[in-house]
């Protein structure tokens, strides 16, 4: 069965939750110490978790969880048309040219005035156009993935693809199946020996949101949501000279707003809100992500416990008997208890070659929706839901 086209999986009309992996390409090594030359390329996956948070504030896309490992990462994305339509015109053009300035002779020095989103704004077309493209995955992980790769070639002396390809991506279409990819997703450096437990993994959610629960800050670096005075910005240019300018905008790019935030503010929160109608975008407007919507009927303890516990279940076949808590929480939303050590440990067993990721009924409905007789994968992973 041939892979399905992304329009097959998700559009940016509709709110979806999508599990996405970009790999590099044969030996680039993203963010880790390559076993050939020696050469530790750690410091990139602060990379990697700058311009996550920095995008996190302007596009419509919540993230959900992620994992940066040594040559590929990971992503639990959410698109949010919803919170899109919120937006003004204005608001629009002032995120989509913070990320896409346009052509300039110093695009990199270069900063949205009032003229450049007054001017945007005029076009109606490129509006309506530019607000679908706020809340589609595939644009989002575009402005992730070609800075990072002009960024590597560049420090590598070299050109050519740094990334395998095109982000490969999962429809997750239920709880159960969100429950089991993010436990997957956060576990990932605890499954390849890189770290004994969740609190040894920097640069994955878990990490982040452990660290915030004792109050950790850092430098926000989500973008800065307004255009600088047109009068101010000529003035600046033609004053400042070029290499003072380069400065202050690296400067700038450390933190633009100046501001501090706890470590994992840019990322959803977990616990869905009981009091929320569910057509409730929850618009955020704080400026470091595009909504307050949970994606989890679980609170942060219970999911923690649930991590930890299985992060120490290393041992195929010989797994310690299940809390109680947490036998009732996998049990509600209807994964086989038995099995759930194993679907998170070896996931790829059961949904590494499926388009689609959920309990069977789930991925049957959604197969259904689709234009398809069922989805790859989909008896296999029947072992592990009740």
């Amino acid at each position: 069965m041939p892979r399905p086209q992304r329009c097959e999986q998700f559009t940016a009309s509709d709110i979806c939750v999508v599990h996405v992996t970009q790999r590099c390409v044969r030996r680039a090594w993203l963010a880790g110490v390559d076993p050939v030359t020696g050469q530790d390329y750690s410091f990139r996956k602060e990379w990697i978790r700058r311009r996550m948070e920095a995008l996190a504030s302007v596009f419509a896309i919540d993230v959900l969880t992620y994992a940066i490992m040594s040559n590929h990462l990971h992503q639990v994305l959410r698109s949010r048309p919803d919170v899109c339509a919120q937006w003004t015109d204005e608001e629009v053009a002032i995120r989509w040219l913070r990320v896409f300035p346009g052509k300039r002779l110093e695009e990199h020095l270069a900063e949205p005035s009032e003229n450049d989103v007054k001017m945007l704004v005029r076009n109606r077309e490129r509006i309506q156009l530019i607000r679908s493209r706020l809340s589609d995955i595939s644009w989002f992980m575009r402005a992730l993935a070609e800075p990072i790769a002009r960024i590597a070639n560049r420090q590598d002396e070299c050109t050519g693809r740094f990334w395998e390809g095109r982000f490969k991506a999962q429809r997750i279409v239920d709880e159960a199946g969100l429950l089991a990819c993010s436990m997957y997703v956060d576990l990932n450096p605890v499954r390849a020996a890189m770290a004994a437990s969740p609190e040894g993994t920097p640069h994955t959610s878990a990490y982040d949101r452990a660290k915030s629960r004792s109050g950790e800050e850092i430098p926000s670096t989500a973008f800065d949501l307004k255009p600088v005075d047109t009068e101010e910005a000529g003035r600046k240019a033609r004053e400042t000279p070029i290499d003072e300018l380069r400065k202050q905008r690296k400067q700038k790019l450390r933190s633009p707003t100046g501001k501090r935030v706890l470590r994992d503010a840019w990322l959803s929160p977990i616990r869905i809100k009981p009091d929320k109608l569910s057509n409730d975008a929850e618009v955020h407007t704080e400026g470091v992500r595009s909504s307050d919507r949970g994606f989890l009927n679980v609170d942060w303890e219970m999911y923690w416990e649930l991590l930890c516990w299985t992060a120490n279940q290393r041992v195929d076949g010989v797994a310690s008997k299940i809390p109680q808590a947490l036998s009732s929480l996998l049990s509600q939303v209807g994964v086989d208890t038995s099995m759930w050590r194993d679907l998170v440990w070896h996931w790829p067993k059961y949904f590494g070659k499926s388009s689609c990721v959920g309990s069977p009924d789930s991925m049957k409905a959604h197969a259904k929706e689709a234009g398809r007789h069922h989805h790859r994968g989909q008896s296999l992973a029947a072992t592990c839901f009740s």
